[in-house]
């Protein structure tokens, strides 16, 4: 058994309890919050972007709520600890975390910069325990299933391939850009780092966007620049309606065929080839699953994490840095 400390009950807090629930071997024995309702359990209200509806009542009887985050760090029965704090509090709380020697987690983005996030990748390679940035998308299904294809070669090469991920600003601390960074740096930065974990670092990027309301880039649209033949670009927004559906797609079009991913299809994958369009059957968990029983069959075994490193983490946030070229109107070098 794997037991789990999560420190931060907001929505990535909550789903992250939910999700362990279903993978066999894992128990969350300890939560930590500020809000002294949501570390006694009461996690009613909320909201999310991804799946049905979330635990409100966590079973107190078998786990220990803290508000102070040095209780969890000292309770001998945590094994693994899971940080979903707002992203200004990571570099502080991981590194904390991981002197205490115990295996760390560690929501996404990583830090509001790429200069604090080494310091949490220096941390970690000094670490006793294993450390991993939560990268949902890496782990998703039908994105894995696209890192294969693109590897395999088996359509012949990406000629172009393109990424939108859009919906309308998460409530709470999400609408202060200050904290959060906007869509460019809290929701965006799942595409950059799909791009680069498919395609390597870009040489470049071009960046367009707009300024929305949580008073940073909340509209932003990049082209990565690779080769010549080959078209990589992302979107990403907070900036729709309150009553938009989540959306989340892709579609990449290889040699010999064109694969398309929207994630509110009942199909949500088909390939076009030149005869017939085809449903992909992937596994059906989602990509939190994914992430986190990777974590934790590595935490299992001894085998130090690899599908998505502390290191990863920092390059995707300096390209995301790069992308600030919306201010400049030039492409910048990655």
């Amino acid at each position: 058994m794997t037991r789990i400390g999560i420190i931060g009950l907001g929505f990535m807090g909550r789903m992250h309890y939910d999700t362990y629930a279903k993978i066999p071997g894992a128990q969350v024995v300890a939560i930590c919050d500020a809000d002294p309702r949501r570390a006694a359990g009461d996690l009613s209200g909320g909201w999310g972007n991804v799946g049905g509806k979330l635990t409100e009542q966590l079973p107190m009887d078998r786990i220990k709520g803290y508000t102070d985050p040095c209780g969890l760090f000292e309770n001998p029965d945590v094994d693994v600890i899971d940080v979903c704090l707002p992203t200004p509090f990571h570099v502080d709380l991981v590194t904390r975390a991981l002197a205490t020697g115990k295996h760390v987690l560690c929501e996404k983005p990583l830090a509001k910069s790429s200069a604090d996030a080494r310091t949490i990748a220096a941390a970690a390679a000094q670490a006793k325990g294993f450390f991993m940035p939560a990268m949902c998308m890496r782990f998703w299904p039908e994105w894995e299933w696209l890192k294969r294809a693109v590897a395999e070669g088996h359509y012949g090469k990406v000629k172009s391939a393109v990424f939108r991920r859009l919906g309308a600003i998460p409530a709470g601390w999400f609408r202060d850009g200050k904290l959060s960074g906007g869509a460019l740096f809290d929701l965006h930065v799942h595409d950059t780092d799909y791009v680069y974990h498919l395609f390597g670092k870009p040489h470049g990027v071009f960046s367009c966007g707009a300024v929305g309301p949580s008073g940073e880039v909340d509209h932003v649209l990049t082209q990565y620049l690779y080769e010549p033949n080959l078209v990589v670009a992302a979107e990403g927004s907070w900036m729709y309606a309150d009553k938009w559906k989540f959306t989340m797609t892709y579609t990449v079009n290889f040699e010999r065929a064109t694969a398309d991913f929207d994630i509110g299809r009942p199909e949500p994958l088909v390939v076009y080839g030149k005869d017939k369009a085809e449903a992909i059957k992937c596994d059906s968990r989602d990509g939190y699953v994914g992430e986190l029983g990777y974590f934790l069959e590595c935490v299992r075994t001894g085998q130090k994490p690899e599908r998505v490193t502390a290191d990863d983490a920092v390059m995707g946030l300096q390209i995301v840095e790069a992308e600030r070229s919306i201010e400049t109107g030039q492409a910048e070098v990655v």
